[in-house]
């Protein structure tokens, strides 16, 4: 029986939202015994969580904001996921230039490491000379380079980092369903039929047959992101204001962009951070941080002022390398559901998150990748007010069980098999398994091996061809035109998969590569 035919209910809790904070709650409640529903109105990561920095870190720069309780919660999150999700979040070493005359300078740039290592309860060497620094760091600028700062952090792939955290959601009973809308709220009825009072549930719209059913749960949670203001338990609304922002990124090629690690910079212009990073076989460029006044229901993307000032950037720090537009893959934007304080700089605003209960609809906004564990404790503890079987029932526990170790397998690449547990968890020994000639072999141009492109269609909820491509790997974002250049293998590998008929694969295809030179290609000058 597919999750779509386990709709029914009722349920104890559903979550709405497919990111990794509705991801988390999903798994939290599902491994403490309840009967737990996440529905996502398009794919699952297809907002903010599958267009981050891809970063799992502790957020050096909020200690400058003062907001150490946040840098502290972040860095143990950090640590935390490094051991449960080798293979999936890695650690990154960052650098950052000691410039003559740039902030910030190299003792308050040491001050906030020195307390960042107390968080995270380790010691090391930070500050390196010019003539190390350079070593460390080639193709940087060198006029007024003094040295240089060290620092470790981690990435991950936040797409396939929703979709394990599903997965072991989905081990513990939780059920997740994809292109599931929420038509609208279910309230209690009052004497005269009426809705009035407490939520009890809600109207599913299905994205892909267009037929509606109504859910009945002991409590809601909206986990929507920066959606959240579009769904309340009353008209007026309650709780926390969102403000939209934007981040954008630019990915490079590895060769055009070669860096042994990442690379942290001040913007020349407005003294924001940027960073440029390794990751799956490219280089990432980002992030813009701007309010985001666009229609929510379309994808963001990149203007071409954001892509200019990411230029600029990469010009000041990396001046011999002649980058051009020419140089630039694809690029991607998403949008962050940042709690609105009223700052005038949108990169004032606190990255923390915030809960509130209203009539039976508890909503989620604010927070970050890297604390969508403590997001979900958090909820659930409020939760435990509706749902008093949590009570006492929410201690921390390791976010991934432990699974055995794979079978040896001459074919696989070097670092494979650590990547692909990571990533597919008890899941990985059977993709490889079903692996075809030829499948282990890696995409040019990309970590990624062909047979996860088996894998994603043959039994990860792919609907349409974007999801894919997009977030089961994250090939539209490696390669250029999407890749395009390799659509004829794909489709040799995944149609029968996926079972489509000719016509929907190249109905699908087409869809695809619009919506990629729309929303993933840079605007031209």
């Amino acid at each position: 029986m597919s999750a779509r035919d386990a709709l029914a209910g009722p349920w104890d809790v559903i979550v709405i939202g497919g990111g990794i904070t509705g991801a988390g709650i999903l798994l939290e409640s599902a491994r403490r015994g309840l009967k737990a529903l996440l529905v996502e109105q398009r794919d699952f990561a297809w907002g903010t969580s599958s267009r981050s920095s891809k970063l799992v870190h502790g957020g050096l720069r909020y200690l400058k904001e003062g907001q150490f309780a946040l840098t502290r919660e972040s860095v143990h999150e950090r640590e935390h996921l490094l051991r449960q999700a080798a293979g999936l979040v890695e650690p990154q070493s960052f650098a950052f230039g000691d410039y003559v005359g740039r902030k910030p300078g190299k003792r308050a740039f040491l001050l906030g490491l020195a307390i960042y290592d107390r968080m995270a309860g380790q010691r090391g060497r930070h500050y390196f000379s010019r003539d190390e620094f350079v070593a460390m760091a080639p193709n940087v600028a060198v006029d007024g380079l003094q040295g240089g700062m060290v620092y470790n952090d981690a990435k991950t792939d936040d797409a396939r980092l929703v979709l394990r955290v599903l997965q072991e959601a989905r081990r513990h009973g939780g059920v997740a369903v994809n292109y599931m809308a929420v038509d609208s709220l279910l309230h209690e009825r009052d004497a005269v039929g009426e809705a009035a009072g407490e939520v009890r549930g809600v109207r599913l719209l299905d994205g892909l047959d267009g037929t509606r059913q109504e859910v009945r749960a002991r409590l809601v949670i909206n986990a929507t992101g920066a959606w959240a203001d579009r769904l309340s338990a009353r008209p007026s609304g309650a709780g926390h204001r969102l403000r939209p922002l934007r981040g954008s990124h630019l990915v490079l090629p590895a060769w055009r962009l070669p860096l042994a690690q990442a690379i942290s910079l001040m913007h020349p212009v407005d003294g924001r951070p940027v960073f440029a990073y390794p990751w799956e076989g490219v280089t990432l460029v980002g992030t813009t941080d701007v309010d985001h006044r666009d229609d929510l229901s379309r994808e963001a993307a990149i203007t071409r002022a954001e892509c200019d000032y990411l230029m600029a950037a990469l010009h000041a720090q990396f001046p011999q390398l002649n980058l051009t537009d020419d140089d630039i893959i694809a690029s991607y934007a998403g949008v962050r559901p940042v709690v609105d304080s009223g700052q005038a700089d949108p990169s004032k605003e606190t990255r923390d998150h915030a809960i509130s209960l209203d009539h039976g609809l508890l909503t989620i906004t604010g927070g970050k990748l890297t604390t969508f564990r403590v997001i979900a404790l958090d909820a659930l503890k409020l939760a435990a007010t509706k749902l008093p079987e949590l009570q006492g029932r929410l201690t921390p526990q390791p976010v991934f069980v432990a699974t055995p170790p794979l079978r040896y397998t001459p074919d696989l690449p070097p670092g494979q098999a650590l990547r692909l547990q990571g990533r597919y968890g008890a899941a990985a020994q059977a993709l490889i398994d079903a692996a075809q000639p030829g499948e282990l072999e890696v995409i040019p141009g990309t970590e990624t091996i062909w047979a996860q492109l088996r894998w994603g269609a043959r039994g990860e909820d792919v609907c349409k061809l974007e999801d894919l491509l997009l977030r089961r790997t994250r090939l539209g974002i490696q390669l250029r035109g999407g890749g395009a250049g390799i659509l004829a293998r794909i489709r040799a590998i995944c149609q029968p998969e996926l079972g489509w008929s000719d016509q929907r694969w190249e109905a699908e295809q087409a869809y695809y590569l619009a919506l990629w030179a729309a929303h993933y290609n840079p605007p031209k000058q």
